[in-house]
């Protein structure tokens, strides 16, 4: 009698630490209804100009795709490897948590959890990664409510957007891509039962690691669909013999210094949000423009170093006239080994590609192209007036009295330097901020020839006032929305005239002649008519060549990051401007 009250008190005494240990796993429960507002983390797409993603921007590589659209053999094969009676259980499948006990006892430790899709999805959503009875007491709770809220579809597809699936692949359709390269739509059942294979072990079971093991948890998940009748014994025999993937699809961005710089921009306005927040950018870049500025890029450079020492650097920025839109960059030869933007970032001497904005300062002071100046040996003092600078052309020889025309399109350093002493120098720095020049212009007769440092984008910009007289707004992004659709910023063009039109008529005249009759006749070789200039400077270290059609401003810069020569007799007519006429022959 005594021995059965012992039981009975200890029993009782069970039952209230047990019925305590619930109390309190539940009294913290989360609210299931935080569900209604599931907002997945979400990477941060970057579309081009015709619509077509070239980047993401993600701290979890994910991208939401709603259960209706999501196969059903990709359903399936979670089902028949995770929870086979998914269909039929409210939440907590009881056969399953008897037969992973018993697999434990008979192990003598933890081997099978018996967690249903819906617990699975509970723990991932609601609760931290710890193994208590605890959590599993929150866990059971809240999939029998999860299941009272939501059909098993839905429940399904949120399970597949939430879990991982290893290397980087969070949800099923960035697991597709990172695997296979396609969206989940188009997953075949071999590929399908391998990613249903993953998330239990996504390392242990990776193809790429552990092909073995990955084909053979593959191949049981394809037996167990055959055993459900998921799928028939010709489907099975035809999967198993479907190869495993054997390199992983990462996203090496396309336009990656472009990328790259848009991603400083935005990370500015939207900090962690645009890795988590799923953005959708829409840039005005032209992908086929981009692809033919990298080819003319690459074969420029190739071609280059065949003649001298390797590790030159090269550097093209393209922008419409009419709305300011950068259409394609290239920073440097590869993005993967240097960051380095030398489209937007470097400084360097532009040497005489600057000279057009001197003579744009002439000719706004009421010069006219066929006026004359005089190309002669001349000393100027310094800025500190300890000595004289006496400016020499390239070839060491003076023509005396010369045209404007021609001082510019045969690059007379002597005579440019004579017309911006002639006007003031002051005036000429004026000129360049107008027309776009942010970086400073020092007040010294030397700036004339481009001793004053800039950016390849200044410069090309400066070249888009001089082709249509408008300084025009730099726009990288159209606009922005959330992952609704909601626009959360747009850009439109922005001009402001700052070169009256007689004058630009008068420049644009004066830059074809660089091509015509000067430092620029290789460029004839395009069938239409194109203008801009040259530059190089001392020493061979930078090439430039810049210039526009009536489409594009377009500019090219050459050079190497110790600020070392590119090689002798690498003037920007040799080194730059083949890039940029490769460019401009095929952009279209």
């Amino acid at each position: 009698m005594l021995r059965g009250l012992i039981i009975v008190g200890l029993l009782g005494v069970l039952a209230g630490v047990l019925s305590g240990v619930v109390f309190r796993s539940l009294s913290d429960l989360p609210r299931i209804e935080a569900l209604e507002e599931y907002t997945p983390t979400e990477a941060s797409k970057v579309y081009s100009s015709s619509g077509d993603v070239i980047a993401e921007y993600y701290v979890e590589r994910r991208t939401f795709v709603p259960f209706y659209r999501i196969p059903d053999h990709v359903k399936k094969a979670f089902v028949a490897i995770e929870d086979e009676r998914f269909y039929s259980h409210h939440g907590i499948d009881l056969i399953g948590i008897a037969r992973a006990l018993l697999y434990d006892i008979k192990a003598g430790r933890i081997v099978q959890g018996g967690s249903t899709i819906t617990q699975q999805l509970a723990k991932l959503l609601f609760l931290k990664p710890e193994r208590n009875i605890s959590r599993k007491i929150k866990e059971a709770a809240l999939s029998i409510q999860i299941e009272k809220r939501y059909t098993k579809d839905e429940i399904m597809g949120l399970y597949l957007n939430q879990a991982y699936f290893g290397t980087k692949a969070y949800g099923i359709e960035a697991a597709s891509h990172t695997y296979f390269d396609k969206s989940t739509e188009e997953l075949t059942l071999a590929e399908a039962a391998l990613l249903a294979a993953l998330p239990r072990a996504p390392s242990y079971y990776s193809p790429f690691k552990n092909p073995e093991k990955a084909l053979a948890r593959r191949n049981l998940v394809l037996k167990k669909m055959l055993r459900l009748g998921y799928i028939t014994e010709d489907d099975y025999r035809a999967a198993l013999d479907e190869p495993l993937p054997d390199k992983i699809h990462r996203r090496r961005y396309k336009a990656p210094y472009f990328i790259e710089y848009l991603r400083e921009m935005l990370e500015r306005r939207y900090s962690d949000s645009l890795y988590t927040a799923g953005l959708r950018v829409y840039s005005p870049l032209d992908m086929s423009m981009q692809e033919v500025a990298e080819q003319a890029v690459s074969k420029g450079v190739r071609e280059l170093e065949q003649r001298v020492a390797p590790g030159v650097q090269a550097a093209l920025l393209a922008v419409d006239l009419e709305t300011g839109e950068v259409r394609a960059m290239v920073g440097g030869t590869d993005f993967w080994q240097t960051q380095f933007n030398r489209a937007t970032q470097a400084l360097r001497q532009p040497g005489s590609a600057f000279k057009p904005f001197v003579y744009l300062a002439a000719l706004q002071a009421g010069l006219m192209p066929e006026d004359v100046i005089v190309d002669a040996e001349v000393g100027y003092p310094t800025p500190d007036n300890l000595d004289v600078w006496s400016p020499r052309n390239y070839e060491k020889r003076y023509n005396g009295e010369v045209t404007l025309r021609y001082a510019l399109s045969h690059s007379l350093n002597a005579a440019t330097v004579c017309l911006a002493d002639l006007i003031g120098i002051d005036s000429v720095v004026r000129t360049a901020r107008d027309v776009g020049i942010r970086s400073k212009v020092n007040p010294y007769l030397s700036s004339a020839i481009g001793a004053s440092e800039a950016t390849l984008m200044d410069m090309v910009y400066g070249y888009a006032a001089l082709a249509q007289g408008y300084r025009l707004k730099p726009l990288f992004i159209d606009r922005v929305t959330d992952r609704d659709g909601l626009t959360l910023e747009e850009h439109y063009p922005a001009a402001e005239r700052v070169i009256d039109e007689a004058v630009v008529d008068e420049i644009r005249d004066m830059l074809r002649s660089v091509i015509l009759d000067g430092t620029g006749r290789m460029a004839k070789v395009i069938d239409r008519p194109v203008y801009g200039k040259t530059g190089t400077t001392n020493d061979y270290t930078d090439a430039w060549f810049v210039g526009f059609d009536d489409t594009l401003a377009v500019g090219v810069w050459v050079g190497r990051d110790d600020h070392t020569p590119i090689g002798d007799k690498e003037t920007g007519a040799r080194a730059a401007l083949p890039i940029w006429i490769e460019f401009m022959r095929n952009y279209r």
